[in-house]
């Protein structure tokens, strides 16, 4: 995953070196300049996602001057910084462009949220843009990619619903499209000119994650130094995607159920209560009937966010898809790469014949990495068998397995009893762990479980 590049300008070397440190350990590149000039130096070679710019700078120690080079920033979101807790400077920071306003002593914590905030607005924005410049032709339900029966019925499902406000659950294992699914269902609505907003509910950490979604007022804890619009607000009349919501603190799932149930909400530390129309798409890995049962999860915030649920298959599952998932992927590449490629029908094989436990999004990524290093072009098996020496395609391992003179039908029969006995012998007979140890879903493995009568 790319780096977002921050550029840190501020005349105390002290404050730089501890920052910057501060920030990097957040997995962000950091770039640091001590004075105006450096600044606009280092932004030649350095696209910089985010500028933190102190308000005071030398050599004229002139918080005006700093205000009037705000233009020499445009395009990238300014957080001003400063040891000048002045409103006025603020409000005008603001009016001339600035994305927040913060002052020293800073609080780190503070810092992540309106740093991760800032960023994911100008990321939202520049996908907006990408969005819009592609074809018309690469849109619509089949952004799901796949030939197979599945696929099929979840591209048929998603443009019967898309047009609907009709809630949408999707499940299935990590890696097998459940973000494609859903921005393509907000892409087809009525509400596809509006924002898609994605949160993963288990990336942000439990205390901040109300305050990012509901927003807060001034005042209403230390640092809030104004108001703050909430992620439930910037979806307004658009979509609101939970990724991950199985992941979501109990005490949250309170709060969200209110949201769902009444359309209205209020901000952190404040009384005034706040209107919304949004449609709400979940996503989730896990089984959250499980997690109800398990008393992690809300009985009634389920019942809420399931509406229609769209499940989505492992690769395992429809290795038919992966032939044209790989070209589809490779038409990617040559776009980006701006050279021919293609696979090798040894190659093609090969792909096929894994189980890819890590779905589409690992065979993706084996796809990427073997084509980096494909010298003409043409991807053989001698350029996987560089980065996979020890990767032997299942039909080749299969030879190692006694002959039997049962039909292949019985054969698979009782190849599956035995992985899925080994598998829940392994899970202690925990169903979840041993479908992921299979790389099916659970769905999957009660159907086989019943269809055996194990």
């Amino acid at each position: 995953m790319t780096q977002n590049k921050i550029l840190l300008v501020d005349d105390e070397p002290a404050f730089r070196e501890l920052a910057s440190r501060w920030l990097a350990n957040q997995d962000y590149h950091v770039k640091t300049a001590g004075s105006l000039d450096e600044a606009r130096k280092a932004l030649a070679s350095f696209d910089a996602d985010l500028v933190l710019l102190d308000l005071s700078m030398p050599p004229h120690f002139d918080p005006q001057v700093t205000l009037d080079a705000m233009d020499d920033f445009a395009g990238r979101p300014v957080i001003i910084i400063t040891g000048h807790a002045d409103r006025d400077l603020a409000l005008k920071a603001i009016e001339l462009g600035a994305w927040d306003f913060i002052a020293k002593p800073i609080d780190p914590d503070m810092l992540a949220v309106v740093v991760r905030r800032a960023i994911t607005k100008t990321t939202l924005e520049r996908e907006l843009t990408q969005l819009k410049q592609v074809s018309h032709s690469s849109q619509g339900a089949s952004a799901y990619i796949g030939h197979s029966v599945s696929s099929q019925k979840v591209r048929a499902l998603v443009e019967r619903i898309a047009p609907t406000d009709v809630r949408v659950l999707v499940t299935g294992p990590s890696g097998t499209g459940k973000e494609v699914i859903s921005r393509t269902l907000h892409d087809l609505s009525h509400r596809a000119a509006k924002p898609f907003i994605s949160v993963h509910c288990g990336a942000i950490p439990a205390d901040l994650l109300e305050s990012e979604l509901f927003g807060y007022v001034k005042g209403a804890f230390t640092g809030a130094e104004k108001d703050k619009v909430g992620l439930l607000s910037l979806a307004d009349g658009g979509t609101l995607f939970l990724d991950e919501i199985g992941e979501m603190p109990l005490a949250m799932q309170v709060k969200l159920l209110r949201v769902l149930q009444e359309g209205t909400f209020f901000p952190v530390g404040g009384r005034e209560q706040k209107y919304i129309d949004i449609r709400v798409i979940s996503a989730t890995n896990a089984d959250l009937l499980e997690k109800v049962r398990e008393g992690s999860f809300r009985e009634d915030l389920y019942y809420r966010i399931k509406g229609v649920n769209i499940e989505t298959q492992a690769l395992a599952e429809r290795l038919e898809d992966v032939p044209v998932l790989l070209q589809s992927f490779l038409q990617r590449l040559q776009s980006q790469q701006a050279k021919q490629l293609q696979l090798s029908p040894e190659s093609v094989q090969w792909f096929r014949d894994q189980s890819w436990p890590g779905n589409v999004r690992e065979l993706k990524n084996a796809l990427e990495s073997v084509a980096s290093i494909c010298p003409q072009g043409r991807i053989t098996m001698e350029d996987i068998q560089l980065l996979y020496p020890s990767g032997e395609p299942v039909r080749q391992t299969m030879a190692s397995l006694p002959t039997s003179d049962a039909s292949l039908d019985e054969q698979v029969r009782d190849l599956e009893i035995r992985l899925i006995n080994q598998a829940l012998e392994k899970s202690q007979g925990n169903r979840t762990q041993a479908a992921k140890q299979l790389g099916i879903s659970r769905q999957g493995l009660i159907k086989k479980i019943e269809r055996y009568g194990l």
